[in-house]
């Protein structure tokens, strides 16, 4: 068996597309186009290309970018201040604020602070506890941009059975409430897990968000499973090189498994697409 390529490229590409007409008709509609805000605090490097990339991509499908970069010594009180002014402002419908921050600042305040109708990163307590029971609201990006893929590749996933490893707030239990929200039978694991491999060898979907490089081996992998590597691991090579690879053993994975992603390729171009598509949401429901 080799497993099929699940490709998230051309599926973000896909809902940016239907983003871009949404957004069209709502400023058809509302004689204003939405807006996404990101607060960057700090230089961090692989922060600031995210953050390049986000607006480019908010750009392109017809929404207002906005940006405010401020330096790493930027007090906590003063972020807090920035995100009051964002959530008055009638322009903005969507406020993200890029983690990591610098460690003088609270990130689960400064989350708290952001208007939960604004929190298009879905990491907001209103928007976890609406998510856990299972009313609507707004997601976290990049476990929605997960479950699209799932859906995509299997269809009707009622009843399987389904292991998340990684416990995080941005990727493992918004992934385990939205398995659950559809029905599966959903295990929630970590590094610490006893018998990881057991969970998962019964398992009919895994999704892998525990950012240890290749933890996941591939004779663990059910044959058929539908496998979603979440992980970003940058690994030096011995000619001084790096390179990306996931959670996942992806060489062995795949010869068991029936579907997964790729690393690049894969969940990523997701992430940012299901922002967009989390703007425009918070753009109709202010509206």
């Amino acid at each position: 068996m080799s497993a099929v390529l699940i490709d998230g490229k051309a599926r973000a590409a896909a809902l940016r597309a239907e983003v871009a007409v949404g957004v069209a008709a709502f400023v058809t509609a509302h004689g204003r186009a939405p807006g996404l805000t990101v607060v960057l605090v700090g230089d961090d490097p692989a922060s600031a290309v995210y953050v390049g990339s986000k607006g480019k991509a908010t750009r392109e499908a017809g929404m207002i970018s906005g940006e405010h970069r401020l330096p790493a010594a930027t007090q906590e009180a003063d972020l807090l201040a920035l995100i009051a002014r964002l959530n008055a402002d009638p322009a903005v419908d969507g406020i993200l604020v890029q983690m990591p921050l610098p460690g003088h600042i609270d990130s689960d305040r400064v989350i708290a602070a952001i208007d939960p109708a604004k929190d298009v990163d879905g990491l907001h307590p209103i928007n976890t506890g609406l998510l856990v029971s299972g009313r609507p609201g707004l997601v976290p990006c990049t476990p929605s941009g997960c479950l699209m893929l799932i859906q995509e590749a299997l269809g009707n996933i009622s009843g399987a059975e389904a292991v998340v490893i990684g416990r995080s707030i941005l990727v493992g239990k918004p992934m385990a409430a939205l398995l659950t929200n559809a029905s599966a039978t959903v295990t929630l694991a970590h590094s610490r897990t006893r018998d990881l491999a057991g969970h998962v060898a019964r398992a009919d979907i895994v999704v892998a968000a525990v950012g240890i490089p290749n933890m996941v081996q591939g004779d663990w992998i059910k044959p058929g499973a539908c496998v979603i590597d979440v992980g970003i691991n940058r690994v030096a090579l011995p000619d001084g090189k790096s390179r990306l690879i996931g959670d996942v053993d992806f060489a062995a994975a795949s010869a068991r498994a029936g579907w997964i992603t790729p690393v690049p390729g894969g969940v990523g171009p997701m992430t940012i697409a299901c922002l967009l598509a989390n703007t425009l949401s918070a753009a109709r429901a202010r509206a």
